[in-house]
């Protein structure tokens, strides 16, 4: 089981071959924490026909996590393949879409933000970078769990260090390259909470021990897997009738 006040995860591509929807679910349901922090590509594009069954089961639990009675604040951060969404999201799932997040805990300032507005080649060229962002995920689906080739590609933002001076002393957080990160630089900490398109699925954990960047690994129990896999069974088709 795990606790913590917050948890973070990027990068989900939903409607993407290579989403990992299931692992993904499997984490939340599986964990307990007063804040989930969505930080941005959660969806793989704006055509929802490529959505599958275990897509919107993802959604629809994200659905059930923002009902105030689960006293869970659920923040979706807008991602370069969100963008657009902000409008449909706060009406499918009940939850606010912003384009940066700060919030404190333990005394310390914290801001999410996905990092594509620090990527000046994707800033500044929405239709090629879209073709890139496409090829990518394709380059990922043919090598799946080979990170030499993508890495080159995910790569290009770093410039998202740039953040420090918002958050003096405190932590920036960031998706979009799909790969995780953990650095400390002028008082401030940096991390990237990977992705969920890759076999290495990574998330971000904060609790009174600190920021920690996680692994997430499959039950090895299968009578605890089936348990969850039972309890996964959501009507889907509830959210395309609100």
């Amino acid at each position: 089981m795990i606790f913590a006040d917050t948890i973070i995860l990027s990068d989900l591509h939903l409607g993407s071959e290579v989403s990992r929807a299931k692992p993904a679910l499997r984490l939340l349901k599986s964990a307990s924490f007063n804040r989930l922090i969505l930080l941005g590509d959660i969806f793989s594009d704006l055509n929802f026909r490529r959505l599958k069954k275990e897509h919107w089961q993802f959604l629809g639990y994200i659905r059930k996590l923002s009902n105030p009675k689960r006293e869970v604040e659920v923040v979706w951060v807008e991602g370069n393949h969100d963008h657009g969404l902000s409008q449909v999201m706060s009406h499918l799932v009940g939850i606010r879409v912003y384009q940066e997040y700060a919030w404190e805990f333990a005394g310390v300032r914290h801001l999410a933000i996905h990092g594509h507005q620090f990527d000046q080649f994707v800033s500044g060229n929405r239709l090629v970078s879209g073709f890139l962002s496409a090829l990518h995920l394709a380059m990922q689906k043919m090598s799946f769990g080979k990170k030499r080739l993508t890495g080159f590609i995910e790569r290009f933002d770093t410039v998202w260090l740039r953040l420090s001076a918002k958050v003096a002393g405190g932590g920036v957080f960031c998706g979009h390259t799909h790969e995780a990160l953990s650095l400390k630089r002028d008082g401030v900490e940096y991390y990237n909470s990977g992705s969920w398109t890759q076999d290495s699925a990574t998330y971000i954990a904060v609790d009174p021990s600190g920021v920690r960047v996680w692994e997430y690994r499959d039950p090895t129990d299968q009578s605890l897997e089936h348990e969850v896999k039972q309890d996964l069974e959501l009507d889907f088709e509830d959210l395309l009738a609100d």
